[in-house]
């Protein structure tokens, strides 16, 4: 499928980064081609008005995130303190719609794979449900690890299907940092799912140059499947 899910263990994660830096690449090396972004739901601002401010986005607000509340709690919690019930069929008519008109969609996820989308359903259980493929964003810091490892089993167990993962610089680290906290051969030792790069933390994470650098160095063939990457070899 042309979709790609990114996921992460908690908030904060670096969904949006690594979001942002796939939309980057994509429109730099990609212009004739189109990509859709969604944000699966949104409590309180952040994503889709920084998606709408660095991205030329052919599609419609409700596309970009289809389902909104005000409050920054679970989705749940913020829905019954407005009175509303979440609307998942909107979400999933957005999504269907990019999805046959833009040549990939990248959906951000909220949260972390075990977080509530509703009272019965967690992140997990929706990617599974609609078939998703996806990546999973895990911070640099300590507990990293462990996170990985309960995450990752959190999708074995209700099938959702990982590409591979990605490690977030949640700040400024030496290599030697970066191997003690989050040791990429113990992760994929442990869950035997590839970790496909490595985020750098930015200083300014809208520089859209800085971002498409950083997506060119993880593993575009396995986040982009199906997508022709020659241009990139060819810049």
């Amino acid at each position: 499928m042309n979709s790609l899910l990114i996921a992460g263990t908690d908030t904060d994660a670096g969904k949006t980064v690594l979001t942002s830096a796939l939309a980057a690449y994509w429109q730099m090396y990609f212009p004739d081609r189109s990509l859709g972004i969604m944000k699966l739901l949104q409590t309180g601002t952040g994503d889709r008005e920084l998606y709408t401010r660095l991205f030329s986005l052919d599609q419609s607000p409700e596309e970009l995130n289809p389902v909104h509340f005000d409050a920054p709690l679970a989705p749940p919690i913020a829905a019954e303190r407005e009175g509303r019930h979440i609307e998942l069929e909107k979400v999933w008519t957005a999504w269907q719609s990019l999805s046959q008109r833009k040549d990939f969609v990248l959906v951000e996820a909220l949260g972390g794979l075990g977080s509530p989308v509703t009272r019965e359903l967690t992140v997990a259980d929706i990617a599974r449900d609609w078939r998703l493929r996806g990546v999973l964003v895990v911070p640099v810091r300590l507990g990293a690890i462990g996170q990985a490892v309960a995450n990752v089993a959190l999708a074995r167990h209700t099938g959702f299907k990982l590409r591979g993962i990605v490690l977030n610089c949640v700040k400024a680290y030496s290599e030697q940092e970066i191997a003690d906290l989050a040791p990429v051969d113990l992760i994929q030792s442990l869950t035997q799912i590839p970790v496909l790069g490595i985020l750098p933390h930015l200083d300014d994470p809208t520089d859209l140059a800085k971002l498409a650098k950083i997506a060119s160095d993880l593993d575009l063939e396995r986040l982009l499947p199906g997508v022709n990457l020659v241009a990139q070899t060819s810049k």
